[in-house]
């Protein structure tokens, strides 16, 4: 094992190699924020959606437009606005009156990368067009499925639901998302390098396409091969479990802060995110700190707190802290 071990270690090491160039690209153009592209990244390794979420102005739009032209794949930013049709991202039937027959058009979903910009801006229909493409990577149109190409990934951006105009995703559709990651306000002499870099207009910074699909499919295999010991497979099963029955783990004052907990998919997303995240650090093994480090992002909106949490004013994010602490690591 530990031959295998130290094999996997070589090619990691190896095929990492091109998040240097990735990151020394994206910093040309975004300031600090390496919280949030580490996050993107690993959406990218880990075949993950991702949502983001921040006051606007903090750059999120920037930082996935970036990256999307860092891959050498197409991409689609799509504005989602109160008025927006499901049929203006899967497509529709176009009726020929010369013919009489149907023709299929493809909608700006049909694409690799998509940045799903201000999606809480958009009414729960909109938002639930997305849930066949994010789950089973395919469209249907009519009677008609078509499968997405590889890789396909939804970088999805929400202002704070407590804004003026915004709509509530649903648990449905945010399940969907393998991680939600929050960004908070530059450090002062991170916003003196972003006004000495951008407060010039009409400012062009080129940066260049780093991968392709190719390179994105094969580092994905890799990280496939990231070792994970039995023992942190079971630490992370009782992690969720724990968001489901704290009382099983000496937590029974947050049974009544909790309505509803982590689904399986969140087990799931939280072993593939602490492989891509061993992946980045050089590592071909998962250890209990991985868990930790991208726990939070993982289970944080997966969380459906009670009345009694929002009475006592404690949120999800309270909760997830509690049980990483609290949660014997193996």
């Amino acid at each position: 094992m530990n031959a295998n071990i130290e094999a996997i270690n070589a090619k990691v090491k190896q095929e990492s190699s091109f998040l240097k160039k990735v990151m020394s690209e994206i910093e040309k153009v975004i300031v600090g924020q390496k919280y949030l592209i580490e996050r993107l990244l690993i959406g990218v390794l880990a075949d993950g959606h991702i949502l983001i979420e921040s006051v606007p102005g903090l750059a999120k739009t920037l930082s996935v437009n970036t990256l999307s032209r860092l891959i050498n794949t197409k991409f689609q930013r799509l504005q989602f606005t109160p008025d927006i049709l499901p049929a203006d991202l899967l497509g529709t039937l176009i009726y020929n009156p010369k013919t009489g027959e149907f023709t299929i058009k493809k909608g700006p979903l049909f694409t690799n990368i998509v940045l799903a910009d201000e999606i809480n801006r958009a009414p729960a229909k909109v938002q639930s067009a997305l849930l066949e493409a994010m789950q089973e990577k395919q469209i249907t149109i009519g009677d008609t499925t078509f499968k997405l190409e590889e890789p396909f990934l939804v970088f999805a951006t929400q202002n704070p639901i407590e804004q003026e105009g915004t709509y509530p995703l649903s648990e449905a559709q945010v399940d969907r998302f393998m991680l939600k990651i929050k960004i908070t306000y530059p450090k002062v002499d991170e916003e003196l390098q972003i006004l000495n870099r951008m407060a010039v207009i009409n400012k062009k910074i080129e940066i260049s396409p780093v991968i392709n699909p190719e390179d994105i499919t094969r580092v994905r295999g890799v990280v496939n091969e990231v070792y994970i010991d039995d023992k942190i497979k079971k630490y992370i099963v009782e992690i969720v479990h724990a968001t489901r029955k704290p009382e099983d783990y000496n937590m029974k004052d947050l049974s009544a802060l909790i309505r509803y907990g982590a689904s399986p998919r969140a087990t799931i997303n939280l072993t593939l995110a602490a492989k891509a995240y061993a992946f980045m650090q050089g590592r071909g093994y998962v250890i209990p700190q991985d868990v930790k480090d991208i726990g939070m992002d993982v289970l944080r909106h997966r969380i459906i707190e009670s009345y009694e949490a929002k009475a006592e004013e404690k949120t999800s994010e309270d909760i997830v802290a509690r049980i990483l602490q609290e949660v014997k690591v193996p």
